[in-house]
């Protein structure tokens, strides 16, 4: 079998040529990696923000319990 050069050089430049785009374009998706990840959404606030849950004085009793079984259906009837 004969394997000529310059079919091997050919095949040769095509495979340097795909990996160099390749690495150029991963390398230009690393440069946008912040604009293309998503929002954490759990991160903690910054600024005047104030968390939701936070800073509620309860009282003791029956009342407490409403209250947490109120929190309760609305978490399950909106989903939040």
């Amino acid at each position: 079998m004969v394997i000529s050069m310059r079919n091997v050089l050919k095949w040769l430049r095509i495979v340097i040529l795909f990996g160099a785009l390749a690495c150029m374009f991963f390398y230009s998706l690393r440069l946008f990696t912040d604009w293309i990840t998503p929002v954490d959404h759990y991160r903690i606030p910054e600024g005047h923000a104030v968390k939701v849950i936070g800073g509620q004085a309860f009282s003791e009793g029956t009342e407490h319990q409403m209250v947490l079984l109120e929190r309760l259906r609305f978490f399950y009837w909106y989903g939040e």
